[in-house]
């Protein structure tokens, strides 16, 4: 599906399971909320060496029970600073690739004619927001050559060709250094300070 020279998780395994696994691509853009964007991408593959699989299954994820999936996501270390609710959305997430998409999460943006589509189709996912549906579509857009008809429309900002918004624009060490500064800018702009 996907290159392997994804950095997002800035680990080499970590990265290797997100270029190969699309469900593992989705939990980690999932993730990426209140907590260090490295170290949500980097989660799946945690979560992966802690079930002793090579790849995730959203079948078996969404059927885990909910109390043993809590207490895998917890660890230690915990895969997210909220282990509890993220374990219930990332079982809700599986639930829905399971049901709606036939167990393939990469089905949710192959099958998408448009931009537009895979937009609606990203925001019906738990924990995907407008804002983090654009970033994710401008990742495929940009990293996985995933460009349906609009995408670049709909990812708004995130689409566009140099910037250093998001994940979508984190390619290396560097990379990541200037989307941390333009969150940190953008923040201290939003509280009144610059």
């Amino acid at each position: 599906m996907a290159p392997s020279t994804l950095r997002l998780a800035q680990d080499p395994e970590a990265d290797a399971l997100l270029a190969r696994d699309p469900l593992a691509l989705l939990m980690g853009m999932l993730l990426d909320q209140q907590f260090p964007l490295e170290w949500a991408f980097r989660a799946p593959w945690r979560l992966a060496q802690r079930m002793e699989r090579t790849s995730l299954d959203a079948a078996e994820l969404a059927d885990w029970d909910p109390d043993a999936f809590v207490k895998l996501m917890a660890g230690p270390p915990a895969l997210h600073r909220y282990p509890a609710s993220m374990a219930a959305r990332v079982q809700a997430l599986c639930r829905i690739v399971v049901d709606q998409y036939g167990g393939d999460a990469a089905a949710i943006w192959r099958t998408a004619a448009t931009g537009k589509e895979l937009l609606a189709r990203l925001r019906a996912l738990p924990g995907f927001g407008e804002q983090k549906a654009r970033i994710f579509v401008a990742l495929l857009g940009k990293q996985l050559g995933v460009q349906p008809d609009g995408w670049r429309e709909v990812a708004g900002p995130y689409g566009e060709d140099g910037s250093r918004r998001s994940a979508a624009d984190v390619t290396d060490a560097d990379t990541l250094a200037e989307v941390r500064a333009f969150k940190q800018a953008a923040k201290k702009s939003a509280k009144g300070g610059g």
